[in-house]
């Protein structure tokens, strides 16, 4: 488990109403990765969930608020984050049978929204990314990019040489590792010249007693 927050999944339904400003209020902008998700997506029909999504991400542009884009991984892996941008998901607690299986839904007198259907829910196109393609650059970004922003701002506003704090949760922590490693090198060193003192202490007494 990383210490550094790697994303923010935020449900965005809200801001068809205009309050991108609770969004401020409540994520950490700029400080991790955020991904914005729709849940309750099969309350849309599907002309519905793209003219949300298309109003989710303008009031996105508008206010500033950077989303996560995808990185130095493969192209189409990063058009597929981009085209389901933001995510509309379904999510349920229900494990139902349907046709012969048993799947993770919601049960309606119609029929039955999968969870795992991508095409009922992007549940499966998020967990992808979250979980498989995009993971360690989410971590990258966020100890490289995130942390050293939030560093520097900080450290901007105490007056402190940037040098005071250790680059990243990351770095500090294999500075302690090498710290001691050669700590125990050292240890190690002196034992060692002890024994040959030791050694050659007793190899005089032998001698001399040899002698006598």
């Amino acid at each position: 488990v990383e210490t550094a927050v790697d994303s923010v999944v935020d449900d965005v339904t809200t801001i068809q109403t205009g309050l991108v400003a609770e969004i401020r209020l409540v994520l950490p902008v700029d400080k991790v990765n955020i991904i914005p998700v729709i849940g309750k997506a099969d309350m849309l029909t599907k002309h519905e969930l793209l003219r949300l999504k298309k109003k989710i991400l303008g009031e996105i542009r508008e206010n500033g608020i950077h989303i996560y884009q995808g990185g130095e991984t493969d192209e189409e892996e990063n058009q597929e984050l981009k085209a389901c941008m933001p995510f509309g998901v379904v999510s349920s607690n229900q494990v139902l049978e349907v046709g012969g299986k048993k799947v993770r839904g919601r049960l309606y007198p119609w029929g039955v929204v999968e969870v795992e259907n991508p095409k009922h829910s992007e549940f499966p196109q998020l967990r992808n990314i979250l979980m498989r393609t995009h993971m360690q650059d989410m971590k990258e970004v966020t100890v490289g990019i995130h942390y050293e922003n939030y560093r520097s701002s900080r450290l901007a506003k105490t007056g402190r040489p940037f040098g005071d704090v250790p680059s990243s949760p990351v770095s500090s922590e294999q500075d302690a590792v090498a710290s001691k490693l050669v700590e125990k090198e050292q240890e190690l060193e002196r034992m060692r010249v002890m024994m040959d003192m030791m050694r050659q202490q007793m190899q005089k007494q032998g001698g001399g007693g040899a002698n006598v």
